[in-house]
């Protein structure tokens, strides 16, 4: 039996820019098919992708048969998941079965994995299109996405600027419009610096929320690696989006899925005003550049504005200088298993002076003592409990993403010897650390949203922790102050 269809039919071009659950519920209604909107964001990406290089594998044909099915559910009347025919992008370090993934290198430029990626599985569940892979930075190592399999990717906002990494393209191609969400991934801030570069919604999530199987890195074929920090996550143009991703991607994995059942918990207040939040705009360990302090400013005017009670200034029993270097060493000395005694022993004759570079730090990382392991794990543990005590009586810390907007393309190396240029002058590359690295040593939710543009005209994102697996609590802040403060807007030309 066919489907009642609501009567009214829009079209594809009308919704290029509308939220992933809009679609969906167009598509489920009979207000518009599946292969109508991924023939249009086929047609996008023709149209704009020479512009960007977002989008590296375009799975087209593939594409339209899977649309081709969903729609045939529709017609006949069958269940549909919460994406049913719509349209997504996945980042070139998440396997998918039968397609070529590659995550940058070389040594994949030919790897054509033999299943999908937990959080690819997910997607197709929830009755997803997927339509392609998006570009990355080599092995997801850096904040800018090029690599020599597929070259560089462009920011929409300023083709001369990156959009970010490692989940660039995915950004870059939901910010032009063609894609309604991309999961990508973050140690790094590999959610959190695209989303903040290119006006976007991104999730990265608690700690062990969404699984990262079938992610690359590690090599194929090697054990997991960075259980410690690694999280897989969405990117969107609402926080409503973001909200509906988590509740596709979320829940156990590997067998545990058979005894835990995953739900996304609520939000801690119903109304911007009844929240209390904590802030930080600027800090003497990393000061936020001038571009990106007066739209944080403004955003805390208006936040004040709202009647929303804010709480200015660190944690009690957090020390951010500390936390910022544990965060540094257990990054590298996480990864110390993939190497061998001669590699560390280079590696420590490389970097012989503390210069205090993320190289040296790494060298040190890779050939210290347990006990140095477990005194920074001890630290972080006790961080932890400050954080739950925090969260006590804050209900979420807003800081910056970066403090910078968005720079132009520069793939000098070695990453040390880059610099950023900036209204106040020059700055070290291997700063852009230092604003995500909190969250992610504890394992913390956060959600970036758009607050508003530079006077130059770029993207400026705020970054919200919240409480441990409280996904839905900075959400959904994200979702409200982007109302009051910002919010997605299309990039003039796009």
């Amino acid at each position: 039996m066919s489907r009642k269809t609501s009567g009214r039919r829009l079209k594809a071009a009308s919704l290029v820019y509308a939220p992933a659950l809009k679609v969906a519920k167009a598509i489920a209604e009979g207000s518009i098919t599946s292969i109508e909107i991924t023939k249009e964001i086929l047609r996008r990406a023709e149209a704009y992708n020479p512009r960007l290089n977002a989008i590296v594998t375009l799975l087209a044909e593939e594409a339209l048969a899977d649309a081709k099915k969903a729609d045939q559910v529709i017609k006949k009347g069958g269940a549909v998941g919460p994406l049913h025919g719509v349209p997504v992008t996945i980042k070139d370090c998440f396997e998918v079965k039968g397609v070529r993934t590659t995550a940058g290198s070389i040594a994949l430029a030919d790897y054509v994995p033999k299943r999908d990626a937990a959080v690819v599985g997910r997607m197709r569940a929830a009755g997803a299109i997927i339509i392609g892979h998006t570009n990355v930075p080599e092995l997801a190592a850096d904040w800018q996405s090029y690599n020599a399999v597929f070259g560089t990717t462009n920011n929409p906002w300023d083709t001369a600027r990156t959009p970010g990494g490692s989940t660039g393209g995915g950004a870059a191609a939901l910010a032009a419009g063609m894609t309604f969400l991309e999961v990508g991934s973050d140690i790094g801030g590999s959610i959190r610096v695209p989303s903040h570069f290119c006006g976007l919604y991104g999730h990265k999530p608690s700690l062990g929320a969404v699984s990262a199987r079938g992610h690359i890195p590690p090599m194929p074929g090697t054990p997991p690696g960075d259980p410690a920090f690694s999280v897989a996550g969405p990117l969107a143009r609402s926080a409503a989006d973001l909200r509906l991703a988590m509740e596709v991607l979320g829940g156990s994995d590997g067998g545990l899925e058979k005894v835990f059942s995953w739900r996304l918990s609520s939000p801690r207040r119903s109304r911007l005003s009844d929240y209390r939040l904590g802030y930080i705009i600027d800090d003497p360990l990393c000061r936020t550049s001038s571009e990106v302090k007066e739209p944080l400013e403004r955003m805390v005017k208006v936040l004040k504005g709202e009647s929303v009670d804010m709480v200015a200034g660190w944690p009690s029993g957090i020390e951010p200088k500390k936390l910022f270097d544990d965060y540094r060493y257990l990054r590298y000395a996480s990864g110390a298993g993939g190497l061998n005694g001669d590699q560390i022993y280079e590696r420590l004759r490389m970097e012989t002076v503390n210069d205090g570079s993320d190289e040296y730090t790494a060298a040190h990382a890779y050939a210290s003592t347990v006990k140095e392991f477990q005194d920074s794990m001890a630290r972080t543990a006790l961080a932890k409990e400050a954080w739950l005590d925090y969260f006590g009586g804050v209900d979420a810390l807003l800081v910056p993403v970066a403090f910078v907007p968005a720079f132009p393309h520069d793939h000098i190396t070695p990453l040390k010897s880059r610099i950023i240029q900036t209204p106040e002058g020059e700055r070290k590359y291997q700063e852009l650390r230092f604003w995500i690295s909190f969250a992610t040593l504890c394992g913390l939710p956060a959600t970036v949203t758009p607050v508003g543009l530079t006077k130059g005209g770029l993207p400026v994102g705020i970054q919200i922790i919240g409480p441990f697996m409280e996904d839905a609590t900075t959400i959904d802040l994200a979702d409200k102050i982007g109302q009051v403060a910002g919010g997605f807007r299309s990039p003039p030309g796009f």
